[in-house]
């Protein structure tokens, strides 16, 4: 059983820029309900950049440690605790308090819960050694799937929401996904699973990103967007995955897709619209958000990997022990790669 010992962690201690840094914390401690799961690896996500670049557009608490897409295996068992035994390996989704009274939890919405407050934004992440986790939130890993692609099961799960949940995509569908971020590539992979024809439109600055997507079979856009849309009868794609969360990237999007054909829109943005939504009206086009994910979709992505017929191995960009977070975070920001994993287990105490 661990000791009272200390832990390193990736601590986001303010909202100004680059107030992050590696912080000695006590190490954590689990109530009845929960699992003590020392991490073996954890996700770098675009909102880890985001806050210790400043400027997040959602409520956060200071400080606070960074992480949220982790496995890792259960090292102390809770007395309430059922179905686990020490050693097991396991992979937790986000939602780290919810209101289980609540009408959305009580339908198996609780990610939508207005009350939920999730790793590494309002409660401690798992960027260290051990982090406390809910047995309601914990699936069992199969032994087949490494840690490194287990710690990039949430972003799958978004993009799963986007895509399946909140998108309307049948074989054969002509699919537009903006944003090559690890959402949009993730959404563009299960797209194509879905069998639709797909795109990946990115910046000139995205080069290294957009080559991920032709790895998955997809078509990298840079300046060709409306084109490439256009090119089958002149209508417009079937469905748009806006990733991006840019305004310009809806507006982009309600431009290409045709009449009576959908968006979903997962990625955040806090600038305002500064354009008119009448085409949206005018072309009855569908326009869905999509935020987070639910136990079945954890499920479903999980046996998905588990069966190799979801992939993330040409997203994954690099492992990174705990202690040089920095050169992940600057690599990821700098569109070199589309994910970084951190190992907390690979760094010194």
């Amino acid at each position: 059983m661990p000791d009272s010992r200390t832990d390193l962690a990736v601590v986001n201690y303010a909202a100004e820029p680059n107030s992050v840094e590696l912080r000695e914390i006590p190490r954590t401690t689990i109530k009845s309900d929960e699992v003590l799961l020392e991490v073996e690896a954890v996700g770098v996500c675009g909102s880890d950049l985001h806050m210790w670049q400043g400027g997040v557009s959602w409520e956060m608490t200071y400080p606070v440690v960074l992480g949220h897409e982790f496995c890792g295996r259960i090292r102390e068992i809770g007395d309430d605790v059922q179905g686990w035994q020490e050693g097991d390996r396991a992979v937790s989704e986000t939602s780290a308090i919810i209101d289980p009274r609540s009408p959305l939890s009580r339908r198996g919405l609780y990610n939508l819960d207005p009350s939920r407050k999730g790793y590494g934004a309002l409660v401690d992440g798992a960027m260290r050694n051990y982090v406390a986790v809910p047995q309601r939130i914990l699936h069992h890993l199969p032994d087949g799937v490494p840690c490194e692609h287990a710690a990039l099961t949430e972003p799958c799960c978004v993009a799963y929401n986007a895509v399946v949940h909140n998108g309307n995509i049948r074989p054969g569908d002509r699919i537009l996904v903006i944003g090559p971020g690890p959402i949009g590539i993730f959404s563009a992979h299960l797209a194509k699973i879905a069998g639709a024809e797909v795109a990946v439109a990115g910046l000139t600055s995205d080069a290294t990103r957009l080559q991920v997507a032709e790895k998955y079979g997809c078509t990298p856009l840079t300046d060709e967007v409306e084109e490439w849309a256009r090119s089958g009868d002149g209508l417009g794609c079937d469905g748009v995955i806006d990733a991006a969360g840019a305004s310009g990237a809806l507006q982009t999007a309600i431009e290409v897709v045709r009449p009576a054909g959908w968006i979903s829109k997962v990625g955040w943005g806090p600038q305002p619209l500064d354009f008119s939504l009448d085409p949206l009206v005018q072309k009855n086009v569908t326009l869905q958000g999509s935020f987070s994910h639910n136990w079945p979709m954890w499920e479903t992505v999980i046996a998905m990997m588990a069966g190799g017929q979801l992939d993330v191995t040409p997203a994954l960009g690099g492992i990174w022990p705990l202690d040089e977070w920095h050169h992940a975070f600057e690599t990821m920001h700098n569109r070199e790669i589309v994910k970084a994993v951190l190992t907390p287990l690979s760094s010194p105490e």
